[in-house]
């Protein structure tokens, strides 16, 4: 099975690379699965339905979250509407609409189970990602292979949660930095990870944003409201390979390609 996990997708340049490349994407690398964080789809903070719609209708199969899902007003009539918009879980546990976990199944396709789950340090307030693992590890079947997005902050606290889930889930993504680690390996055990996927979006600003005004905001102390880069994009993510016994056969981490 593969499966091509799309880093956090920024605003409407990344929206527009995700259209333009994905279906190319797909077929030369024989993808199943296409999975894509989209908390910044809409103008950098949050998804609202029709950019939600936009990703799904250009190929993602489903879109995982983080912290910024709760920037919009809507975002609790939008992820009920739609099972293929998973929340951070332990973000409002089980008391919240929507829910962080999800099986992907269909024709001809192994099925895959999505965790999306965030981090604690340097992060808004959640309950614990490793006890939260646990009990939505116990609501899967186990004979089918796990995905997390582990969406945070901390290169160490994405570490800790690839080992302690080592064995027991197929891949570990990081999301959130925006950044592209070069740490993805596979654990003794079978179990791939990686700190960070990267970023969907303009090549040229500061994590998505403008450079003039995040420079502004550094330089001077304050900014105008953020605003995406413009220019060239990138699609950065990992395209993972697993077995049919659930281990990581193989990951690259890389931009599959500019738009």
């Amino acid at each position: 099975m593969k499966i091509l996990v799309i880093g956090d997708v920024y605003g409407k340049p990344g929206r527009r690379i995700v259209r333009s490349i994905l279906s190319k994407i797909k077929k030369e690398h024989n993808v199943d699965w296409v999975i894509a964080n989209g908390e910044n789809a809409t103008n950098g903070a949050g998804i609202m339905p029709k950019h939600r719609d936009n990703l799904l209708e250009s190929g993602v199969d489903l879109i995982t979250s983080g912290n910024h899902l709760f920037s919009r007003v809507d975002w609790h009539k939008m992820i009920s509407e739609s099972t293929q918009v998973l929340r951070p879980h332990n973000i409002g546990c089980d008391k919240l609409p929507g829910k962080g976990f999800s099986i992907l199944e269909g024709p001809e396709k192994p099925p895959l189970a999505v965790v999306n789950l965030s981090g604690r340090v340097f992060m808004d307030p959640a309950e614990s990602p490793f006890q939260w693992a646990d009990i939505l590890l116990s609501r899967l079947p186990p004979s089918i292979p796990v995905l997390v997005d582990f969406h945070a902050e901390a290169t160490s606290e994405k570490i800790a949660l690839a080992w302690y889930l080592e064995g027991r889930v197929s891949f570990v993504a990081g999301t959130h930095t925006h950044v592209q680690t070069s740490d993805e390996r596979i654990l003794p055990k079978g179990t791939g990870a990686i700190s960070d996927i990267g970023m969907t979006g303009p090549r040229d600003g500061v994590l998505g944003v403008s450079s003039s005004i995040i420079l502004d905001r550094f330089v001077n102390g304050y900014s105008d409201r953020f605003e995406a880069a413009q220019g060239p994009g990138v699609m950065e993510g990992v395209l993972v390979e697993i077995a049919p016994n659930g281990q990581t056969n193989s990951v690259e981490g890389a931009g599959p390609g500019f738009a």
